[in-house]
């Protein structure tokens, strides 16, 4: 991994591949810059110089505890490059992401936000025992009870998830993950505040996800620049079910 040296004194770390213009992807929750891009990273790397981000408590990034302060460490990566990139953000990183967009508009030639989740997603009782599940270090339960009880996964499709493979590394996520439902359940957000945001939007939604649990609809009403794109058949995680109709799109949405 490369390390980017935030003005604060924070870091932001990232990987590196391939070859034409930037285009810097932003994980969601429970997965990190290797397992949510795994699938389309091989492809989009054959059009872009793809910079995959690694959020706080991943790789070596450091940061503040709050959304804002990973959008600032963003913005400042983002001026860095030497000319302005396509943006991807994934559920919470599709937050983080709009943020730094805001911060640094001229650094994004186009944004793409793949549902992004309002901030009281979480209800607090479920945050309390989230918590209370990470004071016993029970990262599997906070896992299931986050999956299930915000994300309405089954007993069902949890299992599957095991099945596939990909649970431990959700779990081994969690404790990250924690520190994003809190940084989310105490970020201000605003629609109305992003309309004076000239950067060309592209606003993702699966059609088998939970609608009304993200802020797709509501950004769709206010940016000045916006295109909503409805995923079929696709839910959260059409990157990982959908890789390569998910990589054909971006890379034609993006312009390449």
């Amino acid at each position: 991994m490369q390390v980017f040296s935030c003005p604060g004194g924070a870091t932001l770390s990232y990987e590196k591949a391939g070859q034409g213009p930037p285009l810097v992807l932003v994980h969601g929750s429970f997965s990190d810059h290797e397992t949510n891009w795994a699938l389309v990273r091989p492809a989009l790397e054959e059009h872009f110089t793809v910079y995959a981000i690694a959020r706080r408590g991943r790789g070596q990034t450091t940061s503040g505890p709050a959304l804002l302060d990973e959008a600032e460490n963003l913005a400042a990566f983002l001026q860095s490059l030497a000319e302005p990139a396509c943006l991807v953000g994934h559920s919470y990183g599709a937050q983080v992401a709009l943020r730094a967009a805001a911060d640094g508009p001229r650094q994004v030639r186009k944004l793409v936000l793949y549902e992004p989740p309002w901030p009281d997603t979480t209800p607090p009782e479920v945050i309390d025992r989230l918590k209370l599940r990470a004071a016993n270090a029970d990262w599997n339960g906070l896992a299931e009870d986050f999956f299930s009880e915000v994300l309405g996964l089954t007993g069902d499709d949890i299992d599957g998830l095991r099945a596939a493979g990909a649970w431990p590394f959700i779990v081994t996520d969690a404790e990250a993950s924690l520190g994003d439902i809190l940084a989310l359940s105490a970020y201000r957000f605003d629609p109305v505040g992003f309309r004076e945001l000239q950067v060309p939007v592209l606003l993702q939604v699966g059609t088998e996800s939970p609608r009304d649990a993200f802020a797709t609809d509501a950004l769709a009403r206010n940016l000045p620049r916006v295109e909503v794109q409805t995923l079929e058949g696709q839910g959260h995680e059409a990157m990982n079910t959908a890789p390569r109709l998910y990589a054909e799109t971006i890379t034609r949405l993006l312009g390449t």
